[in-house]
Order: structure tokens, then C-alpha cells, then sequence
């Protein structure tokens, strides 16, 4: 029927945020305890999991596992991950620089989604599984290459308390050369962490302090879901 139809393709779509929400949720203890790049690397498997699933859907001929799939892309996703990773590996100068440019390609990657996802490209009624699946090669670049770099500096210092592994990271980051000021800095901000009292989500919800701040970012990411990109 006409109605499950639309129903079914709008749990679809919408299953990937859920698959976000939970993915997010544990984003914070699993950095915490394995590290961010060691994050990204299940992050890429768990996407290419994903792709197979739905790229081989219509050959099983199957709407579970379009569904199954995208709720295992959404956990995959953990935007902040890859913002925290690429902040924390770019030098002091180049760090803001670095984190507009994670947010530009992710915008560019939706757009050029789009562009392929039309009828006259993969869209069509016997490639659309192929651009389903599409989401493997990134995911697959970055699983290969991604064992070439060394986890972030911060986090060998500030969680590990490993000084040696943190200054060879910053050489294999940075190159060669007199870089005790950034040390300097990452002690600085674990000192701030031990006095600082992280806040969980129920809390952060009753903090007066962050009312406002709260109702702008909730007031933008509204907004921005409905602005009809999704449906698109």
C-alpha cells in the first residue's frame, strides 16, 4: 500500500540519525579509552559493513537490509571524530584552518551525492544499488591509509601520559624541530581538564549558565533539517 510505502522510505531516511544518535552517544568513552584513530579505523569498517549490506540488497531483494544498512551507516558517521582527530594533529596555526576544511569537503561530499544520485547518472533504476555502496570507497581509502599516521599528540600526553610517544608523534606530525611549546600547551589544557567537571547530558540540560547556548544550536540544527535537504 501506498501508505507503508511512504512510511517504510521515511524510516529509511530517517534511521540514519538514529544510527547517529547512538554512535555519537558513545563517541566520548570510546575515544577516551582506544583513542581517535583507532575510532576512525572501526568507523571505516563498520561504513564499508554498511555499503555491502546496501549495495547488495536489490540482489537479495531485500528493503531489511537498505535499512539494516543505513542504521549501521549512521553509527559509522560520529562527525566529531573526524573534526577532533584532524584538529588535534594539525599544528596550533593551521588548526582552524584544518577544521574549516573538514567542513567544506563534507559539504562537498553531499553535493557531489546528490549530483551522482540523479536518474541520469547512478540514480537510475538498475545503477542506484552501485551509489548506495558508493560510501565503501572513501571509508576504504581511509582504512588503508590511515594505520600511516600516528594517533593525535594530545591524547598519548593527556591520556596515555606517554611524553615520548607524544613528541614522536609531533615529529611524524610537524617535522623536525623545537616544538616544547605545544607540549607546554597540551599540559596546560590537562591541567584545566583535572579542575574542569564534565558535564552529562541531563546536566548540561539543567545548567542555567548554558540555557541560551542551548536554544541557538537546537534553534540552527532544526532549522537546518527542515530546510528540505533530506527529502531532496
Amino acid at each position: 500500500h501506498q501508505d507503508n510505502l511512504l512510511f517504510l522510505w521515511s524510516l529509511i531516511v530517517s534511521i540514519t540519525g538514529i544510527g547517529g544518535l547512538l554512535g555519537s552517544s558513545g563517541s566520548r568513552y570510546l575515544t577516551v579509552k582506544f583513542g581517535k584513530r583507532k575510532c576512525l579505523l572501526c568507523n571505516n569498517l563498520l561504513m564499508i559493513t554498511a555499503a555491502l549490506i546496501m549495495g547488495c540488497s536489490k540482489i537479495a531483494r531485500s528493503f531489511e537490509m537498505i535499512l539494516f544498512g543505513r542504521f549501521v551507516y549512521g553509527i559509522s558517521l560520529c562527525v566529531p571524530l573526524h573534526h577532533q582527530y584532524l584538529g588535534e594533529i594539525s599544528p596550533r596555526k593551521l588548526r582552524g584552518f584544518a577544521n574549516s576544511t573538514a567542513s567544506f569537503f563534507w559539504s562537498l561530499g553531499k553535493a557531489v551525492g546528490q549530483i551522482v544520485g540523479q536518474r541520469e547518472l547512478l540514480g537510475s533504476q538498475s545503477l542506484w544499488p552501485i551509489l548506495m555502496a558508493s560510501c565503501a570507497f572513501p571509508a576504504l581509502f581511509q582504512l588503508v591509509t590511515l594505520p600511516f599516521f600516528p594517533e593525535t599528540p594530545s591524547y598519548l600526553l593527556m591520556q596515555k601520559g606517554d611524553q615520548e610517544g607524544c613528541k614522536k608523534a609531533i615529529r611524524q606530525l610537524w617535522g623536525e624541530g623545537c616544538h616544547q611549546a605545544e607540549i607546554e600547551d597540551i599540559m596546560k589544557e590537562k591541567a584545566t581538564m583535572k579542575n574542569t567537571k564534565i558535564l552529562s547530558v541531563l546536566e548540561l540540560l539543567k545548567e542555567p549558565s548554558l540555557r541560551w547556548q542551548l536554544y541557538m544550536l537546537a534553534t540552527v540544527t532544526a532549522t537546518i533539517q527542515l530546510c528540505g535537504i533530506t527529502a531532496v
